[in-house]
This record gives C-alpha cells, structure tokens and sequence, in this order.
C-alpha cells in the first residue's frame, strides 16, 4: 500500500507475492491499488450503516469504534476491530507504544469522547476545537492495526452530524498532505491550533 508503516510482529505479515505492499488478507489479495478499492468499497458500506441504519444520538464509546472497524475490514483482516499488538512508527515519528493502547483508549473515552459527544448544542467554535482535539488525539493513539485516519475521519463525520452540520470537505487535507502531518505532531504538546485551522477548512468549504 501507498505509505507504509515501519513495523514488526504478527500484525505486520504482509501477503505472499506482494512485494511487501499488502498487508496478509483474507482474499489473498497482492495488488495495492485492489486492496485500496476493496478497503474503499467496504468504507463506503460502513458509512450507509453508520448514517442510515445505526446512526448514534449519543455518546460514542470505544467500543464503538472497535465495532466500526470490524464492520468494515473484518472481512479482509483477521485482526479487525482489535487494538494494536505492535509498535508502529511513520516517517521518523512514533505513535503510542502498543502496550499503551487500552490505558490510553480509556483515557481517550474519557478526555475526548465523554467531553465532547454528542455535539448536540455546539456552535462553529466549540466543534471546531472538539473536532481538532479528538481527531489528534486519536491519531495519536493510532489503536488499530490500518485504518486509523480513515477511521478518525469517519468519528468527526458522526460529531459534524451531530452537531447538524453533515460530513466534513477532506479535500483541504488531502491537497496538503504534510501540513496534516505537522498537525498531528503539534498536538503532542498539546498544540491543536494546527488541526483546528484544517478542521475549519474541512467545515466550511
């Protein structure tokens, strides 16, 4: 795939024939752009159940997300929905230590989603710095295996709708890859101003 992470460990077995370039999968695929398509066909389908069928008017959990994440992968990776069992690193920069991932998905819970779900009675400006606070810090976090921004997207989406302002314009991102990147690592220092400029963006457009 496009990118990849550095990473050891059961989870990073890639499929036989691949190159390298595709994670181990259940339809034996070794192509990056089919398993691309495959990963987008399947978001699209977790997108109708979200919004359509289970739409949640309330607080969203992490159970929530391991339950979205299987939702949509656990027919191509054996280790959907699960946390992260290895320690995962991109372009020199270091997401959590895996053996980290459940006490700071708690933490994640209870800072992040109990604080800032449901968006119900927010204005432009209160859900703009819960968007930017809750999207870094998971990210940060990175519990899964593969899919963790798609995931986050799909989290702010659900906090937008909730707040009565549909899905988020990810154009600005992905036009401005590296200033996506360089707000995720501000946020380290628990600077969210960054994510909150791209949120913005995402917003209004």
């Amino acid at each position: 795939m496009i990118d990849r992470y550095k990473i050891a460990g059961e989870q990073g077995r890639f499929e036989s024939g691949s190159n390298g370039t595709v994670l181990e999968n259940k339809l034996g695929v070794i192509d990056p752009n089919e398993m691309n398509d495959a990963e987008l066909y399947l978001l699209r389908s977790l997108y109708e159940v979200v919004f359509v069928d289970e739409f949640p008017e309330r607080q969203i959990t992490v159970i929530d997300l391991k339950r979205w994440h299987y939702r949509w992968l656990g027919n191509i990776y054996g280790w959907a929905g699960e946390e992260r069992s290895v320690n995962m690193a991109k372009d020199g920069f270091q997401f959590a230590a895996a053996a980290q991932i459940t006490r700071l998905l708690n933490v994640f819970e209870r800072d992040c989603l109990a604080r800032y779900t449901p968006c119900t009675v927010f204005d432009d400006e209160m859900l703009i710095q819960a968007l930017a606070v809750t999207h870094v810090e998971f990210i940060l976090v990175h519990p899964f295996r593969e899919g963790n921004g798609r995931l986050g997207r799909l989290l702010a989406d659900v906090m937008t709708s909730q707040a009565g302002r549909g899905l988020l314009d990810y154009r600005p991102w992905d036009m401005n890859r590296q200033a996506y990147y360089a707000a995720i690592q501000a946020g380290v220092g628990c600077d969210y101003e960054p994510m909150q400029d791209l949120m913005s963006a995402a917003l209004h457009r």
